[in-house]
């Protein structure tokens, strides 16, 4: 703990600072998960999505995830590291796949998949000198199929987004209406 010359606790200003940069790239993550399910949706049969697997079949659907924002900062950004952690070889495997799939755009589609994985490993390296410890990954089953994967990506960046921003609402004293 540390105080400023007036007595007053300034340790969640400097928590806030180190959160900052993380909750930008894990909103620049969501954003993009969020584009390249649009241009995947926008070439694919609304058929065909009502025939991929449901949310609760992606690979990360097992990790905990607290029903309130009320976990301790500990519990939101270890969740955000194994979140992230357990996409690292889908990742490789979308990105080895995107170059071959039949949409129009797949051109865009690697490029953002490119991105995806620098923001996914810019975000990681950061959550790591945020908790300074590493997570086991888990491997999807190779059954899954690309634009599965990719509505899993999102719902889970989304997460992490959301987790990051409530850590960093708590750290600056932001008000909740305000987040």
């Amino acid at each position: 703990v540390i105080y400023n010359s007036r007595g007053f606790i300034i340790v969640y200003v400097l928590w806030g600072l180190c959160l900052q940069p993380n909750t930008v790239r894990s909103d620049k993550l969501h954003s993009l998960s969020t584009s390249l399910n649009k241009d995947l949706d926008s070439h694919f049969p609304p058929m065909g999505r009502v025939m991929m697997p449901r949310p609760s079949m992606c690979h990360t659907s097992s990790l905990q995830i607290p029903k309130d924002k009320e976990a301790s900062e500990n519990e939101l950004i270890s969740l955000a590291r194994s979140l992230l952690l357990a996409w690292n070889d889908p990742l490789l495997l979308l990105s080895s796949e995107a170059p071959t799939l039949p949409h129009p755009s797949n051109g865009d589609i690697s490029s953002k998949i490119r991105e995806l994985q620098d923001y996914s490993k810019s975000l990681g390296d950061g959550l790591d000198i945020l908790v300074n410890k590493t997570s086991a990954m888990k491997r999807p089953p190779a059954e899954f199929n690309f634009h599965f994967l990719m509505s899993c990506f999102r719902r889970d960046s989304h997460k992490i987004d959301s987790f990051l921003k409530v850590l960093r609402c708590r750290a600056t004293k932001m008000r909740p209406e305000t987040c």
